[in-house]
C-alpha cells in the first residue's frame, strides 16, 4: 500500500526517509508551487525530474510526474523515483518553472536522500524547460530527454506564430484592423481569434482560399500529417494535406492570440516582430512549399502576388525589454554540459518538427555536437508518442550516461528497444532530417 506523507514547509527539516515500501508524497514549495514524488520501495537510486507542458490561465494546474500513467507504472515497476510539480503559475511560466522543479529536486534530496543520478525529462513546454534545466542547472543532472519540446526558445517560438496569423489577416481578412500583437486582455484576443477563424473557415470553400491557407501554413510549417488518430495522406495529395492544415491552422489562430496574450503578460509587452522578414524567402525553404506552389497553380492565383501584399501590408515591431525577457525566459545558447536527447514527431503541428534542426544549429555553433542527439517518431499530432518510444529514448539517454558514448539512436535500434519495453504498441522511428527552421533565433549568435 502506498503511504501519503502530509506535506508541510518544515518538511525539509526532515530525516531521509527510508522506503522499506512505496511512498507517495504530495506537498507545497515556498512559491507555491506543488509537487509530487513517487518512490518504490526497490528504488534504484535514479530520480527522473519530470517537466509538464503548457496549462493555460484558469486551467486546472496539478503537480505531474510523468508523461503518463502507464509510463509511470512501467517506471515506477522498474525502480525509478518520480516526481515533477505544478509550477507556481499558468501561462508562459519558465520565470517560475525552472527554479520549481529544482526546488522539487531539493526537497527530494532532503526527504529521501541524494539520488545516484537525476535525470530531467519533459513534454511540450516541458521539454523546453528540461533543455533549459539541461542548460543553466547542468551539474545538477547527469542527463536529459526532451520530447517534442520547444526547442527554438521562446523568441523564435512567437516570431514563428506570428507569421501565420499575419498571413491570416493579410491575405484572408484584408481590411480588417484586428491587433495581432500588444493584446490588451484575453477578451481582445478571443474576438481577434474569432473574426480571423471566420476568415478561414469562409476561406476553405474556395480555391483561392485554400491556396492561401495553405501559404499561411507553409510560414509555420505546419505538415501534412497532423492527427495520429488519422491516416496519412498520400504524397502528393495536396487537398488532403491541405485540409488537414486547415484544421490545425484554426489552433494556431488561437494559441497565437490567447496564449500570446498570457506571454505578453509575462514580458510586459509585445516579444515579436516581422520587421525586415521576407516571406517570399521563408516559403522557399517550407516543408511545404511545393504543395502551395501546385494549389495555387490549380487556383489560377499568383503566388507572386500574395507574396507582394505580405512584404508590402504594414509590419510589426517588438516592445525591446519583451524580447529581452523572452530571451531570459527562455531561449536558448546551444552550450550543452550534459547529454540530451531530443524526441519529435514529424507531424506535429502546434510545435513543427523545425525546431529541432533549430537547436541542433545552436549546438552546433557551441561547438557541443557530441552532447547532443536527435531522433524522429513519423506520425501526426503533437508529442503522440507511444509508451515505448519515450521509454527507448530514456534507456538510450541513460547507456549514454552510463558509458560516456551513445548507443545507436538510429530508428533500427530505438524502435527494437521500444519493442521489447510496449510490444502491444506499433513504433515508428524513422530516418529524418528536419528542413530548414524559418526563423532562426539563439543565444549562440
Amino acid at each position: 500500500m502506498k503511504v501519503l506523507l502530509a506535506a508541510t514547509l518544515v518538511a525539509g527539516l526532515l530525516s531521509p526517509t527510508a522506503t522499506t515500501e512505496p511512498c507517495h508524497v504530495e506537498g507545497t514549495l515556498p512559491s507555491g508551487a506543488t509537487y509530487l514524488m513517487d518512490v518504490p520501495a526497490d528504488w534504484n537510486r535514479t530520480v527522473l525530474l519530470y517537466s509538464h507542458g503548457y496549462t493555460p490561465d484558469g486551467a486546472p494546474n496539478p503537480a505531474q510526474n510523468a508523461p503518463g500513467g502507464a509510463t509511470r507504472d512501467v517506471l515506477l515497476d522498474q525502480g525509478y523515483a518520480l516526481i515533477g510539480s505544478s509550477y507556481a503559475e499558468t501561462g508562459w511560466v519558465l520565470e517560475r518553472a525552472l527554479p520549481d522543479q529544482v526546488s522539487t529536486l531539493n526537497e527530494f534530496v532532503q526527504r529521501f536522500g541524494r539520488p545516484e543520478q537525476a535525470i530531467a525529462w519533459g513534454t511540450s513546454l516541458g521539454g523546453m524547460i528540461t533543455t533549459g534545466l539541461a542548460e543553466r542547472y547542468g551539474r545538477r543532472f547527469a542527463g536529459a530527454l526532451a520530447m517534442c519540446g520547444l526547442e527554438h526558445g521562446g523568441v523564435a517560438n512567437w516570431n514563428n506564430t506570428l507569421d501565420p496569423v499575419f498571413a491570416v489577416r493579410t491575405l484572408l481578412a484584408p481590411g480588417s484592423t484586428a491587433p495581432l500583437v500588444d493584446l490588451p486582455d484575453q477578451a481582445t484576443a478571443l474576438a481577434t481569434a474569432a473574426e480571423l477563424t471566420a476568415a478561414l473557415d469562409a476561406a476553405q470553400a474556395t480555391p483561392t482560399g485554400r491556396a492561401r491557407t495553405a501559404l499561411a501554413a507553409a510560414l509555420h510549417n505546419i505538415p501534412a500529417w497532423t492527427d495520429a488518430t488519422a491516416p496519412e495522406p498520400p504524397p502528393g495529395d495536396h487537398e488532403a494535406a491541405q485540409r488537414n492544415q486547415y484544421a490545425a491552422l484554426r489552433g494556431t489562430v488561437y494559441v497565437g492570440l490567447s496564449w500570446r496574450q498570457e506571454a505578453e503578460a509575462w514580458a510586459g509587452g509585445n516579444m515579436s516582430w516581422n520587421t525586415g522578414v521576407d516571406y517570399g524567402r521563408m516559403l522557399a525553404r517550407s516543408s511545404i512549399r511545393n504543395e502551395v506552389e501546385a494549389l495555387y497553380a490549380r487556383a489560377g492565383l499568383s503566388l507572386a502576388k500574395d507574396l507582394a501584399a505580405l512584404a508590402h501590408a504594414p509590419r510589426i515591431s517588438a516592445d525591446p525589454h519583451a524580447v529581452r525577457y523572452l530571451a531570459r525566459n527562455l531561449s536558448f545558447t546551444g552550450r550543452l554540459p550534459i547529454p540530451l536527447l531530443t524526441i519529435h514527431t514529424t507531424g506535429d503541428a502546434l510545435v513543427p518538427v523545425q525546431v529541432e534542426r533549430a537547436y541542433a544549429d545552436a549546438v552546433h555553433e557551441s561547438g557541443r555536437d557530441r552532447l547532443l542527439r536527435q531522433a524522429f517518431v513519423h506520425r501526426g499530432g503533437h508529442c503522440s508518442f507511444t509508451t515505448g518510444e519515450m521509454l527507448a529514448g530514456l534507456r538510450a539517454l541513460e547507456q549514454r550516461i552510463d558509458s560516456r558514448h551513445w548507443p545507436s539512436t538510429g530508428p533500427y535500434a530505438l524502435n527494437q528497444s521500444a519493442e521489447q519495453l510496449d510490444p502491444a504498441a506499433d513504433h515508428a522511428y524513422l530516418t529524418y532530417r528536419p528542413a530548414p527552421y524559418p526563423r532562426p533565433f539563439d543565444l549562440a549568435h
